[in-house]
């Protein structure tokens, strides 16, 4: 049986197939950008790797947005589809289509020890839910359940819950930003887009110069000291993380623990202040004692939503 998995958020699509053992095998990452849509992704995938559609048994996957509907419309980029669509476009006998997020938690039990590192907490307790969060183009986040045949997948479209303010400058950004859109969504912040919209607000709440047009211009600024703004910018950004890491922990009792994953918080290496992020996701007020204890774990693989959809149980 061989399956094509996919991993498709509102940048890259990683696509792979599985091995004989049902883990990824053969991955490769496109970007979004390049493709009209998922179909024509994925027929470049198997073009190169000389895998004609007609070989691939059935597909799964992953897709950064909500799943509730027939037709599939991606948040943060401009892609939609159809299941049949996409299912004759490939001509496999079975397709299911899943949250990104979902995918991610349901790959928790399946990570190695190198494939995510501690951000303090104590030990996980297995007979509690496990939480994750993660910015990337946009902030997914799932849970995993404990359940009487195994831990339940839910998923959720947390990272759109309303950004709450921890300080007077926090409550000053949020005027800022509810001047341009209106409702201010953990996502406006924690997120690619969300790390230049939050240096911008900064720079503008500080009459301070910002020459960073993007994420990336934001982070080497930050990285090579030439501009405060960029890094008070990521040191706002790992506290205001751990703010909201530490609301998805309390709304799911996580004391199995949270992973942080996501395509930003690895790549930004030490400028992503964990002992921050760890103060903030403790300062819960009268919870705080119960989250000192939460374990949190940075997840370093990017194979991890690969790796759910790969793991994904199909029905008959």
């Amino acid at each position: 049986m061989t399956r094509l998995i996919a991993d498709i958020g509102g940048t890259n699509a990683r696509f792979a197939l599985t091995d004989a053992v049902g883990m990824p095998s053969r991955e490769r990452r496109l970007a979004v950008a390049a493709h009209a849509g998922p179909g024509e992704a994925a027929k470049a995938y198997l073009a190169a790797l000389f895998e004609p559609p007609g070989s691939i048994d059935e597909a799964v996957i992953a897709v950064a947005t909500p799943v509730d509907a027939e037709t599939i419309r991606f948040t943060n980029s401009p892609w939609t589809f159809t299941r049949d669509q996409l299912q004759a476009e490939l001509g496999i006998a079975r397709l299911v289509v899943i949250n990104d997020f979902a995918a991610q938690a349901a790959a928790i039990p399946y990570l190695g020890p190198a494939d995510s590192v501690a951000i303090g907490g104590g030990e996980a307790d297995p007979d509690w839910p496990i939480a994750v969060i993660g910015p990337g183009t946009g902030l997914g986040a799932a849970a995993l359940v404990p359940g009487p045949d195994g831990p339940i997948v839910v998923a959720s479209e947390a990272g759109h819950v309303s950004f709450a303010p921890q300080d007077d400058q926090e409550i000053e950004l949020l005027r800022h930003l509810r001047a341009r859109h209106g409702h201010v969504s953990n996502e406006r912040l924690l997120s690619g887009p969300g790390l230049l919209a939050l240096a911008e607000s900064l720079a503008a709440l500080t009459s301070s110069e910002l020459a960073a047009t993007s994420p990336e211009a934001v982070t080497r600024a930050a990285r090579d000291g030439s501009c405060p703004v960029s890094v008070a910018a990521l040191q706002r950004f790992s506290a205001m993380l751990g703010a909201a890491a530490g609301d998805l922990a309390l709304t799911f009792c996580a004391k199995g623990g949270v992973y942080v994953s996501g395509g930003l918080c690895p790549k930004l290496g030490p400028l992503f202040d964990r002992a921050g992020f760890r103060r903030a996701f403790e300062a819960k007020g009268r919870l705080g004692a119960f989250l000192a204890h939460v374990p949190v774990r940075l997840v370093t693989t990017e194979r991890i939503g690969l790796l759910g959809a790969a793991v994904h149980r199909l029905t008959p």
